[in-house]
């Protein structure tokens, strides 16, 4: 078994499997290191569990809706053992998914932790009593859930937990208190309350959804007010405390200080790099902020060596990661790759869903880009109307001298399936000529894309 090779990847998550993946189409003899499971986080702990959690609490949401098809059951339940069950399945035939693709692809997998060490060009990777030396090293290494020790904010797997804890707990909390209001704590939100806990969110800026379009935030906070969901906005959490029942969290809103209890808490207030024990430093590679600094190539300035995804910085998403990653690894092998300012949508999976690609209203007004905003409700769509989800609106943003897309917002049903149309037009520089002449399928929930596009313009047709 040779240890030299063309790139070795530390990290098998979706930007390092995909990476690796890429690179041995381009002929490159690669090897990927993992320490737990392949394909990281997002499959075995994040994105996919948590959307078969998320499935598992819409079908029984919707239960208390038959009626309105003309349906009814006797009575509704659930196993909640079986719920997480599922999602563990979800995520083990994934993970045996990348497993066939890297033998398919005649990636050698390294089960082990890393560590980086000064070689004769690129850095070597240590794994165990393994040496493997490469042309090029690339880290995608990701994230973990940030904690906050010092105010109690520390998961126990018991009354504190991260989303990892929320993936497997040994039964569904009655009361719930979730910290920070992002995606990943909006998702454990919608998917407890879906199953009947009482659940308050607290959220330390003004708004929920702090990065989405505040016009979405605040149709979105309505929404899940009605589904029964608490919110507390600007407020601070001072301390957490564990207690017989469960845990107090003392916060302050408004200058007064009052606590909150309940059985347990969901600490989701964003992630850090893991950049821990690399040997980064020794390396001279910079880190800001527990993120690995690179340049528009994932370059870290360390000859032969590179970053992707998460451990190098914001957006922390799955699909941004698969991205840099295929740029980095075609940019190493001397490829005109595909552009890395390529627009990145978010999607929040919550009860309406939430779905983002570029620029908010607010942030293109300050850009100075004069937008023409359109809007257009579900409500008057008549797939929505058909299928009893009439819930949100699609919202696009022109810029005002060019016409080009700069912005697409959505809150609804299915809006997660529905953006990458916005995405591949903003990507191909589309202009509102090009969406209007667009043709759209009837009848379709995405027709109301278009009649927002037309919005913009003073043309909409069914409002």
């Amino acid at each position: 078994m040779s240890d030299s090779f063309d790139v070795v990847i530390v990290g098998s998550g979706p930007g390092g499997y995909v990476t690796a993946i890429r690179a041995a189409q381009l002929g490159m003899k690669v090897a990927i290191v993992e320490r737990e499971l392949l394909g990281g986080i997002c499959l075995n702990w994040g994105c996919i569990p948590t959307k078969a959690l998320l499935k598992s609490g819409e079908l029984y949401e919707q239960l208390d809706h038959l009626d309105d098809y003309g349906l009814a059951v006797e009575k509704r339940s659930f196993d909640f053992k079986k719920v997480v069950e599922r999602s563990r399945k979800v995520s083990a035939q994934l993970n045996a998914g990348v497993t066939f693709l890297m033998k398919k692809h005649k990636i050698e997998v390294v089960m082990g932790v890393a560590r980086l060490e000064k070689g004769q060009g690129a850095p070597s990777v240590v794994v165990g009593s393994r040496l493997l030396s490469a042309k090029n090293v690339i880290i995608a290494t990701g994230a973990r859930a940030r904690t906050l020790p010092g105010l109690g904010l520390e998961p126990d797997g018991d009354r504190v937990w991260t989303y990892r804890e929320a993936l497997v707990p040994k039964s569904a909390p009655k009361t719930l208190i979730v910290i920070g209001s992002g995606a990943i704590g909006i998702e454990f939100a919608s998917f407890f309350r879906a199953l009947g806990a009482e659940v308050t969110v607290l959220e330390t800026l003004p708004r929920i959804l702090p990065v989405e379009d505040e016009e979405v935030s605040k149709a979105a906070q309505k929404a899940f007010e009605k589904r029964g969901l608490k919110f507390r906005v600007a407020a601070n959490v001072k301390k957490l405390t564990k207690t017989k029942l469960g845990v107090a969290v003392e916060i302050e809103d408004g200058g007064r200080t009052e606590v909150l209890e309940a059985e347990v808490a969901i600490v989701a207030v964003g992630i850090v790099g893991n950049v821990e024990d690399l040997g980064l430093e020794a390396l001279g590679v910079k880190i800001e902020r527990t993120h690995i600094v690179t340049d528009k190539n994932g370059a870290t300035g360390v000859p032969g060596l590179y970053a992707i995804g998460d451990v190098a910085g914001p957006p922390w998403l799955a699909h941004k990661a698969s991205h840099e990653g295929v740029h980095c690894i075609e940019f190493i092998a001397g490829l005109t790759s595909i552009n890395i300012e390529s627009p990145i949508p978010g999607c929040t999976y919550s009860t309406p869903q939430i779905a983002s690609v570029g620029l908010t209203e607010q942030q293109a007004r300050e850009k100075g880009r004069e937008p023409k905003v359109g809007r257009f409700p579900f409500r008057v769509n008549g797939k929505a109307i058909a299928a009893g989800e009439t819930e949100g609106f699609v919202k696009t943003i022109f810029d005002g001298k060019t016409g080009a897309l700069i912005g697409a917002h959505m809150i609804g049903a299915e809006v997660t399936e529905m953006i990458q149309g916005f995405a591949l037009a903003m990507t191909l520089e589309a202009t509102e000529a090009d969406l209007h002449a667009t043709v759209f399928p009837h009848p379709t929930m995405s027709e109301a894309m278009h009649e927002a596009s037309l919005d913009a313009y003073g043309m909409v047709l069914h409002v």
